[in-house]
């Protein structure tokens, strides 16, 4: 079983695995594979599990930490560090507490150890995915993080946190939070590098989890010449160098596999390092964001641009 080392979260005082397990499926909740696979997972060592209410995971991971109880893999629930998020649905002030309670629900839990808004965005209360332009809303930030303090206040989650947020938005969240955030969850990949907003977030003192470290919609980052190259150099698997290349930029990632050996290969990037020559063959790799969440733009919404949503981060 492979130990998987962890950093602090600065604002919480707390710490999180930098490897974590992903447990959203496309189209969402459509195998049977996420109980057996986070079983798998807590098997071979990890111990930070991601999912969303959207993801329609929450049930079957928490099916899959009940068992690991049962069957001795773990002691305890405090060994692990379980993070869910806010649908963007339920992103106003009162909908914020119980939408976390039915998490826990779904969870089978007393407490999260990260709670994230999923999008900077919020949608007409009991709105799904994919949504109507004219069910997007704008959010009222600085209410629904006043909610998500709650959360954390009551001991509902351990530290709270972001999704998708450009450094323009963490920004305005910061003006009037009691509470910083203690993560922002982006992408995150070789092809989609991030650094203004990695430097940005280390000013500011928030932790980035990075999301699709193989690669957003459509960018094949498995496909990619120069990552090609490095693997072929060190002996190792593309999908190798790319999660080394995120993790040694001092972040965390969730990666999603169910496949058990590329799982186990997913671990197998702690005991090795890229040189300063391939580091700097990746930094020079051209850049594209792969989730743009184009489907929250419309003209009379409050994303009426790809720009609004990333405040130039393109």
């Amino acid at each position: 079983m492979v130990t998987i080392p962890v950093a602090p979260l600065p604002t919480t005082g707390k710490t999180i695995p930098l490897v974590g397990f992903g447990t959203a499926e496309f189209p969402f909740n459509s195998t049977d594979s996420v109980k057996e696979s986070a079983l798998h997972a807590i098997q071979l060592g990890y111990r930070h599990f991601d999912t969303a209410a959207i993801y329609q995971s929450e049930k079957s991971l928490g099916e899959a930490i009940a068992e690991a109880l049962q069957l001795g893999l773990i002691k305890s629930r405090d060994e692990l560090f379980i993070t869910s998020k806010l649908w963007i649905s339920d992103a106003h002030h009162d909908l914020v507490l119980p939408a976390i309670k039915n998490t826990l629900k779904n969870l089978g839990l007393e407490y999260l150890d990260l709670y994230l808004i999923h999008f900077p965005g919020s949608l007409k209360p009991g709105t799904g995915f994919p949504c109507k332009t004219e069910d997007i809303l704008p959010m009222d930030l600085e209410s629904v993080w006043k909610a998500m303090e709650e959360c954390q206040k009551l001991g509902l989650t351990k530290s709270i946190g972001v999704s998708n947020f450009s450094c323009k938005k963490l920004e305005k969240l910061l003006t009037t939070a009691k509470i910083p955030p203690a993560v922002n969850q982006v992408e995150m990949h070789p092809i989609w590098q991030q650094k203004k907003l990695r430097d940005f977030c280390n000013e500011i003192g928030v932790h980035i989890t990075a999301y699709s470290p193989l690669g957003g919609q459509g960018i094949r980052v498995l496909e990619c010449e120069v990552l090609k190259e490095i693997a072929s150099t060190k002996g190792k698997t593309v999908a190798q160098v790319a999660l080394r290349w995120v993790y040694e930029q001092g972040v965390s990632l969730a990666v999603k596999s169910f496949n058990k050996e590329r799982m186990e290969e997913n671990l197998e990037i702690f005991d090795w390092k890229l040189s300063l020559k391939e580091v700097h063959k990746i930094e020079q790799i051209p850049q594209q964001r792969g989730n743009l969440f184009d489907l929250f733009v419309s003209e009379t919404g409050p994303f009426k641009s790809i720009e609004d949503i990333w405040d130039g981060e393109l």
